[in-house]
């Protein structure tokens, strides 16, 4: 098993999924969205498996873009915000290999195990 997780440090679900793998002694890269975001192959990665860009985009993001991502019109648009602007993205992004979630999801992650 080969788990990354996209973080930022200020979200409580973040903490509880790192949390959640250490308490299993399964180990996990923890990427800070905010300072290392996700490359393209990443978030492409992560938006085949969790099937649309709006899972992934943070509702609760009082930042002035997020307000603006909810007007852009084609996916294409609003995956270029994403890469520019990490902190827009929802988190914890947990991935293993091609597997992912977006959220605090322990019920998904168990059956990876």
């Amino acid at each position: 098993m080969n788990i990354q997780i996209f973080y930022k440090s200020k979200c409580f679900d973040s903490k509880k999924a790192e949390r959640w793998f250490k308490e299993r002694g399964i180990k996990a890269q923890m990427i800070d969205l905010n300072q290392k975001g996700m490359s393209r192959g990443e978030l492409e990665s992560v938006l085949k498996a969790v099937g649309s860009v709006e899972a992934l985009i943070d509702s609760k993001s009082k930042s002035n873009d997020a307000v603006l991502l909810k007007y852009l019109g084609s996916d294409s648009a609003k995956i270029e915000k994403l890469l520019e602007n990490p902190s827009l993205i929802k988190s914890p992004v947990v991935r293993n290999g091609r597997l992912a979630t977006v959220g605090y999801c322990p019920d998904v992650w168990q059956t990876w195990e």
